[in-house]
């Protein structure tokens, strides 16, 4: 099964959120079809065209955004004066909820890709009556455990790389929070340490994330890479600002009557933690679907397919 055609979108706009954000939406496929939302992840990687071609067009009014500070939206974390303190998930959550009410949409289908996947359960968590279903892939839950295997872990996996990743901070600093050390340097007053940052953090990503080249080739735009390097680790350390370590599998409870599917790849360094099974355990209405010798790429040909024939399956009628 492969991915829909592409398509454009019948209607964009920028919405007002408050506290000086405007954050690009955009919406696609039939007008009068199933409402479904497309979460990205990072955070702060922005959404692309090729999410709107998961979902069938003639059956879905498909609604992406970008998140506060990435993509489209405004202002960018590239931005040095951007004030990231009004960029949490708390935030997130209530700019979904605006933009659900914008768009005068009852219930939505929550489409989540690695954080997006995070984003996508607290917020079903949050309001379970406006989640008609979740399917979610390259599942994260925003666990201090996640963070930790990420930034430190994965680093017997990749000796070299993660040698070159902790000697990006200053000495003093590489035996600590090695997001928190990033994050200081990252909002530097001086370009140069800015820009040496964010390119040493992308490049610790690129080499775990087992991805195909098209996956980081972005991480060459310097605009995108400083922003997203800035929005990952302002959420890396601080807990991805759930407020209680763990919460979203504690509450995995909270989802139970909302029909759902997880793609998970079996290489995906989410598995090393167990993450997917825990979930579906206290979940009780989600669909685990494991992909053979794929990895935390949405873009795998296996996970394309099964990441449709999910979708397909929640379309109307």
């Amino acid at each position: 099964m492969s991915l829909y055609p592409e398509i454009e979108p019948y209607d964009h706009g920028m919405l007002d959120v408050g506290d000086g954000n405007r954050v690009y939406w955009e919406v696609c496929g039939n007008p009068l079809g199933k409402p479904a939302v497309v979460l990205h992840g990072g955070p702060g990687s922005g959404c692309t065209p090729g999410f709107r071609r998961y979902f069938d067009p003639d059956a879905f009014r498909i609604v992406l955004l970008d998140q506060r500070g990435s993509g489209r939206s405004t202002p960018h974390a590239s931005d040095p004066a951007t004030d990231m303190s009004v960029n949490t998930t708390k935030h997130l959550l209530a700019d979904l909820e605006l933009l659900r009410r914008h768009l005068r949409v009852e219930r939505w289908l929550v489409w989540g890709v690695s954080w997006g996947s995070a984003l996508g359960l607290r917020y079903a968590q949050t309001y379970p009556d406006r989640v008609s279903e979740l399917v979610l892939t390259g599942l994260a839950t925003g666990s201090q455990a996640e963070v930790d295997l990420l930034t430190r872990g994965l680093g017997r996996v990749f000796p070299e790389a993660f040698a070159a990743f902790r000697g990006g901070v200053p000495e003093g600093e590489r035996d600590g929070d090695l997001a928190a050390a990033y994050l200081r340097l990252l909002e530097s007053p001086d370009a140069a340490v800015r820009d040496r940052a964010a390119r040493a953090w992308t490049d610790w990503e690129t080499a775990i994330a087992m991805a195909a080249p098209r996956s980081v080739a972005r991480y060459e735009d310097p605009v995108f890479r400083a922003g997203f390097a800035r929005t990952v680790t302002h959420y890396f350390s601080r807990g991805h600002w759930l407020g209680d370590d763990g919460v979203v599998l504690r509450d995995a409870g909270a989802l139970r009557g909302i029909p759902g599917v997880v793609v998970q790849g079996s290489l995906d360094f989410g598995n090393l933690l167990g993450v997917p099974w825990r979930l579906q355990r206290g979940w009780g209405d989600g669909e685990l679907v494991v992909v053979d010798d794929a990895g935390h790429d949405a873009g795998a040909s296996g996970v394309v397919g099964a990441l449709v024939a999910a979708t397909d399956g929640f379309r109307p009628g």
